[in-house]
């Protein structure tokens, strides 16, 4: 209960995209990010987060790297070809893997900081507090 900052959303506005096909783990990201303060716009695969750029800018995606349709790192290359740096947001790799190398291949393809699941409140928040609002106000 202690480790959930409920005002971080206060300090911290963003807009954020949760990328994440399996139903639980949704679910369980959209919890946490709740008791923080903030609200979170889902897509269940790398396309519907494509496309979701499209509709409303986001500060900050926390993309699952293992997805139906299009995995996240096609899609985080879709986006960093497809986007001006400007209106980029910030990617950070959610998964499962957590070998060595992982990390660095996620880096390595675009993304801006890794998290391996099950995700911990403490790496939420230090993602959450490291991101900045890029877009419009919320």
């Amino acid at each position: 209960q202690s480790q959930f900052n409920n005002a971080l959303a206060g300090d911290h506005p963003l807009r954020i995209l949760l990328a994440e096909d399996n139903l639980i783990n949704q679910k369980v990201a959209l919890r946490m990010l709740e008791r923080l303060g903030y609200r979170a716009d889902v897509a269940a695969n790398g396309a519907e987060v494509v496309h979701a750029l499209t509709l409303r800018p986001y500060d900050l995606i926390l993309m699952d790297i293992q997805m139906p349709e299009m995995d996240g790192i096609e899609a985080t290359q879709r986006i960093r070809e497809g986007l001006p740096p400007q209106n980029q947001p910030r990617i950070v790799a959610m998964t499962a893997n957590a070998l060595a190398g992982d990390r660095e291949a996620c880096l390595t393809n675009g993304m801006d900081d890794y998290v391996s699941k099950p995700i911990k409140v403490e790496e939420l928040t230090r993602v959450l507090q490291s991101s900045q609002s890029i877009t419009h106000p919320l």
